[in-house]
């Protein structure tokens, strides 16, 4: 009896070794905004749109989620779904910064994540804790429990036209239009995460594409976007906006 004892206070103790020796990183994801890889500057700098408009920015935030790590055999670690929602929001610099803890160790090749909020956690699901810092940056819709997954907004001038302020809000709108859109990206030098290790993704936005890329968006024709068809539109255009800059 005693030696059968011993066996299963050594197996589990194995076992709880085993457990404790999975060796974990932390990966920093930075995004960077930019149009035509130039820095954004809100409020100041003017842009040229494909439609000959030009136009400045005061406002650019976008929601982050369901990030996940791909390695080459095409394991994924996803990180945590309830710590995965996030507010990028051009005027706060550290909410450019995204710390993701406790990543397996490994050699990623590729970064998947959400724009928004999946139907499956739409509107609570799950992500209960994110309604605070939606709410806080202004990407709730006022009248409803849904997200807005984009926040673009600012003024434009039209070739030989009338100035006037634009507002482009995109979001999914109950089940009728689902917005939520996926990315996957391919980490061209390896994304390499060591025990106790920090490593580091830069991710860049053109704000650019918003406008023009699968779709082309006239301000003139339409500079109010919010419960609309064209939301889809400019989903489908944020979905293509974002490339690797660096790892290391």
């Amino acid at each position: 009896m005693k030696k059968f004892t011993l066996i299963v206070l050594t197996l589990i103790t194995l076992i709880s070794c085993k457990d404790d020796d999975v060796n974990v990183g932390i990966v920093n994801l930075e995004f960077k905004n930019n149009v035509n890889n130039n820095p954004i500057n809100l409020n100041t700098t003017s842009y040229t749109n494909l439609s000959n408009e030009t136009y400045t920015v005061s406002e650019l935030k976008y929601i982050i989620s369901n990030i996940v790590l791909i390695k080459e055999n095409g394991d994924e670690f996803a990180y945590p779904v309830a710590d995965s929602y996030f507010v990028v929001n051009e005027e706060i610099s550290s909410s450019k910064q995204i710390s993701l803890s406790n990543i397996n160790a490994g050699a990623y090749t590729k970064i998947r994540f959400g724009v928004g909020v999946d139907q499956s956690n739409y509107p609570l699901n799950e992500v209960a804790n994110f309604i605070p810092t939606a709410e806080e940056n202004g990407m709730l819709w006022s009248w409803s429990a849904g997200y807005k997954f984009l926040k673009f907004e600012g003024s434009f001038t039209p070739q030989g036209g009338t100035a006037g302020d634009f507002l482009l809000h995109v979001g999914s709108h109950g089940t009728a239009l689902d917005n939520y859109k996926e990315i996957t990206l391919d980490i061209s030098n390896t994304l390499t995460i060591g025990d106790g290790t920090t490593s580091n993704l830069s991710i860049q936005a053109d704000i650019s594409k918003i406008f023009d890329s699968t779709f082309t968006h006239s301000l003139e024709e339409k500079s109010d976007i919010q419960v609309d068809p064209d939301s889809e539109k400019i989903a489908n255009n944020v979905q293509t906006m974002f490339t690797i800059l660096t790892t290391n």
